[in-house]
């Protein structure tokens, strides 16, 4: 009974009823979970036990916003997929579709913005749909490790080289990027020439090539015999050298980029 008990301590029996029930869920809810969750409620007093609810209720929270975006993710992926498609509905439903889906929100962790959300949303849509039997699930797998790697600079970057067939420079790059010139020992310079090591080295980008009708790389020209007066290093926004995309480069934007038509409007549930 608290009825006739003060307004302030009625809130606080209140709050570490709730607390004590948090706990005990928590304890059934997670297997390992139940003797870390007995030791918390023998080792803190009432006011170390009120911190060590809080940080248990906002983490409690965390996870529950972490299911939010998964079910809305997997909502907005069945609403652009044509489920009276046989082969989409079998391919959703294989082995090798299922591991894919499970590795996606597995990883969920690393989809840290909105942005990245979308990525692993269009990944998932584009594989279901595509029934042509052209992709690879160790590719597809592949992209979603490089969401999970790459921070969103990085996958701007993919963006300002895509569709630029004749390749482009590092400062049209970082002119598309929006960026306002800096330093060459700044941080930002920094920063750039990481990421484009980064994409390089990740097989994902790569300078310009010239190929033969067959699909063979041409030799560039070293450029032995030129000579030059500059002492300086080569600078972070070099404008000669072009970059473009690989083709593997060009399929994670097809997979993650390209966005499928809503095919089923739908209201997310609150």
């Amino acid at each position: 009974m608290t009825d006739n008990l003060p307004e302030e301590i009625e809130q606080d029996s209140k709050g570490k009823r709730i607390a004590k029930a948090g706990l005990d869920v928590l304890a059934g809810a997670i297997p390992y979970a139940g003797g870390i969750v007995s030791a918390i409620k023998g080792a803190y007093q009432d006011k170390q036990q009120e911190k060590a609810n809080a940080f248990l209720y906002n983490w409690i929270s965390m996870l529950q916003d972490e299911m939010k975006e998964k079910q809305q993710t997997i909502l907005e992926i069945m609403s652009r997929l044509d489920f009276q498609d046989e082969k989409i509905a079998d391919k959703v439903s294989s082995t090798d579709f299922q591991s894919l889906s499970k590795k996606a929100f597995r990883e969920w962790g690393a989809a840290e913005s909105e942005q990245k959300r979308i990525y692993i949303r269009n990944i998932l849509s584009n594989t279901a749909a595509d029934t042509s039997g052209s992709y690879s699930y160790d590719v597809v797998r592949m992209f979603l490790d490089w969401i999970k790697t790459y921070s969103e600079l990085h996958f701007r970057v993919v963006e300002a080289i895509y569709n630029q067939p004749e390749g482009i420079s590092r400062f049209e790059i970082w002119n598309k990027l929006g960026r306002q010139r800096v330093r060459e020992d700044s941080a930002d310079a920094d920063l750039f020439r990481l990421v484009i090591r980064d994409l390089s080295t990740g097989g994902i980008i790569r300078q310009h090539r010239n190929i033969t009708s067959d699909g063979q790389f041409i030799k560039q020209r070293s450029g032995i015999g030129k000579s030059s007066a500059s002492t300086l290093m080569e600078s972070a926004f070099e404008s000669n050298k072009k970059y473009e995309l690989t083709n593997l480069g060009k399929d994670f934007v097809h997979y993650a980029m390209s966005e499928l038509p809503i095919k089923i409007e739908f209201k997310p549930v609150d």
